[in-house]
């Protein structure tokens, strides 16, 4: 199968390198050339673990070379499926849409990797809506198994079973929503994440505390605080915005802490610091 992944950040080179394990031909597309060349060197690295593993029997080199790196987005033409993976914002979103409308073919799949977007409001630049989809992977790719698939209201119910075996040749494990604001998990998520911050800003407990407290007291892997870091704040931060224009409640309003945060550039791992210094 010929696929193409638009967007070389962290989401996308996952995206990419977890298609390539499971030998399909991947275009893995981004208008920044340093992007292209970090992604080159992180899906190494990280195949080779995989490799040291015994997870993948290939060897890195050998998944690496099912994978073209290219600026040039046209290469894509025709793909069975492709996944968009760029910046989380609708106009950005969107325009690079109305780019795929050109280059996909009448049976083609188009996929966002959104988080929150709604399915139905990005749906409307497509020339397909039928073919449209939501394919939600979790960082980190390779790792992590779920896959949230979001259906539009005029997504074809073929290209929903389509998508679903997709998913499960590639290892993952699917499930379906509609197409609500923050569909399954960051619907859940950024609530817990939020009450997580606001218990640091008014002063009940340190951060470490409220991560041991729910890593040790509901059997969580990360705390929330440091699971946030994890996202980035930026993203938590966007992903709340979304979720509170769209719900208008206030549950999901983003914390004056988080603001402050985001707006001195401390947006977790990927700066160096956000809760935490790395």
């Amino acid at each position: 199968m010929k696929v193409t992944v638009i967007g070389a950040g962290t989401m996308g080179r996952g995206i990419a390198q977890v298609f390539a394990q499971a030998g399909n031909d991947v275009i893995l597309t981004d208008v920044y050339p340093k992007a292209l060349e970090n992604a080159a060197g992180e899906i190494l690295k990280s195949l080779g673990k995989l490799h040291s593993k015994g997870v993948i029997q290939d060897s890195p080199e050998t998944v690496q070379k099912r994978i073209i790196f290219t600026g040039d987005l046209s290469q894509g033409k025709n793909s069975e499926i492709y996944i968009e993976a760029v910046l989380e914002r609708f106009e950005v979103k969107s325009d690079l849409y109305k780019k795929l409308n050109d280059l996909a073919g009448d049976d083609s799949i188009i996929a966002s990797n959104t988080s929150s977007i709604s399915i139905n409001a990005l749906s409307s630049v497509i020339r397909k809506p039928e073919n449209f989809i939501g394919l939600h992977f979790f960082n980190p790719v390779p790792i992590m198994k779920l896959v949230e698939i979001i259906k539009g209201e005029r997504t074809d119910p073929n290209v929903v079973k389509k998508s679903l075996d997709i998913v499960k040749q590639l290892g993952k494990v699917p499930v379906t929503s509609n197409d609500f604001p923050g569909f399954i998990s960051n619907r859940i998520l950024m609530p817990l994440i939020r009450e997580a911050i606001l218990t640091l800003e008014e002063g009940v407990s340190t951060k470490e505390d409220i991560d041991q407290t729910l890593k040790l007291g509901m059997n969580h892997p990360m705390g929330p605080l440091e699971l946030a870091d994890f996202i980035g704040l930026d993203v938590v931060q966007d992903i709340m915005k979304v979720l509170y224009e769209e719900f208008g409640n206030s549950r999901f309003m983003p914390p004056i802490t988080l603001r402050n945060l985001v707006n001195a550039r401390k947006l977790g791992r990927k700066s160096g610091e956000g809760f935490y210094k790395y």
